[in-house]
């Protein structure tokens, strides 16, 4: 990757659905040059897809919050496969330091969240937990 295809991400990270003749023309390439390196990083993998984001008030899940999770002794393996089965994770991320892992969790009220926190204390091997609800989103 050079600086165009880098460029060129950023523009596409900041609105995919920009016409290649408008990228052509912020990135000062011909038309076919954009076309080209679109292909070369979709076939590579660079650029795995495209996706739409949606404002958080639209979305059905609005309760959002981080968990950081502490697992004790050597139940990772059981404590990951649990987390995978939850419904209220919506991502979960290995991590260092104080926490084992970091998930997201999701609900639609707030009576919803509070079982979902129940149910992922009650899992054998989890340690502690601490939980924040995210109230604001100020950048997508």
């Amino acid at each position: 990757m050079d600086d165009t295809d880098r460029e060129l991400i950023a523009l596409l990270r900041d609105d995919a659905r920009l016409p290649v003749a408008t990228l052509a023309r912020r990135l000062r390439v011909a038309r076919g040059t954009v076309l080209n390196r679109l292909r070369k990083l979709e076939a590579s993998g660079v650029i795995a897809g495209y996706t739409l984001r949606l404002k958080p008030a639209a979305e059905g899940h609005r309760i959002r919050a981080w968990m950081g999770i502490a697992v004790e002794g050597n139940t990772t393996a059981a404590v990951l496969k649990a987390l995978r089965g939850e419904p209220a994770v919506q991502t979960l991320h290995s991590t260092n330091g104080r926490w084992d892992f970091v998930a997201e969790l999701r609900a639609d009220t707030l009576e919803a969240f509070d079982r979902a926190l129940g149910r992922i204390r009650a899992i054998d091997g989890i340690a502690a937990t601490e939980t924040s609800i995210l109230l604001s989103t100020h950048k997508v």
